[in-house]
């Protein structure tokens, strides 16, 4: 796929995923995220793919939803629409990575969340600001990773979680300096990859059956 808005790379079955909006801090237009199921769909049916690492182009992982295209009272039609996208992600059939490079806030808190483990960089930030201008949280998918507790406080105050408060409530696994993110999730993207034939598409599906059906329409 010949595209500026995501950057592929594969190796040693694992595959790279980048999101590719920098200017934009890889914000999730329509555009981007249509873009983002095309490659998983493609990862999913290749042979040669076990495990995929999701991140974003510097300086931010991902700034949530395009709020360009909020233009006109477009909200809840654009959420309404997105509702595949989030779907396509959170039941993608092999392990998801996400190697949180800067700011995952919003809808790139919920990427993140959708994915099966997260490495963070020291650099990460997450949370949930859009209820500050009146767009609901994602308290459902944030209480399956984090809890009723740790998920009410993030979706009801907005505020911005550093990645040592993320990995102390649940929503990272580990956090590792700037330098080291991508060859750490790389290592970890290879060593599932590894696992004898079947393990981890077994373990996924488990994971997806085990899923509220969040994304249904």
């Amino acid at each position: 796929m010949a595209s500026e808005l995501t950057i592929l790379e594969e190796a040693d079955g694992a595959a790279v995923l980048k999101l590719n909006r920098p200017e934009k801090r890889n914000a999730l237009s329509r555009a981007l995220r249509e873009e983002i199921v095309q490659r998983l769909d493609a990862l999913a049916k290749s042979d040669a793919v076990r495990a995929v690492v999701l991140t974003g182009a510097a300086p931010a992982f991902c700034a949530g939803f395009d709020r360009s295209e909020f233009a006109g009272g477009g909200m809840a039609e654009t959420f309404a629409e997105a509702t595949e996208y989030h779907r396509r992600v959170y039941t993608f059939p092999k392990p998801l990575i996400a190697a949180v490079n800067g700011p995952a806030l919003g809808g790139g808190c919920d990427l993140a969340a959708m994915c099966d483990l997260r490495l963070a960089s020291t650099a990460a930030v997450f949370g949930q600001p859009q209820v500050r201008f009146g767009a609901a949280a994602a308290y459902d998918l944030m209480r399956e990773v984090l809890g009723s507790g740790a998920a009410r406080e993030m979706c009801l105050s907005g505020r911005a979680y550093d990645a040592s408060e993320a990995c102390r409530i649940g929503l990272v696994n580990r956090v590792v300096e700037p330098a080291e993110l991508l060859d750490a999730a790389w290592v970890l993207a290879r060593e599932v990859a590894s696992l004898p034939e079947g393990v981890a598409e077994s373990s996924k599906r488990g994971f997806v059956a085990a899923q509220p059906p969040l994304f249904e329409r």
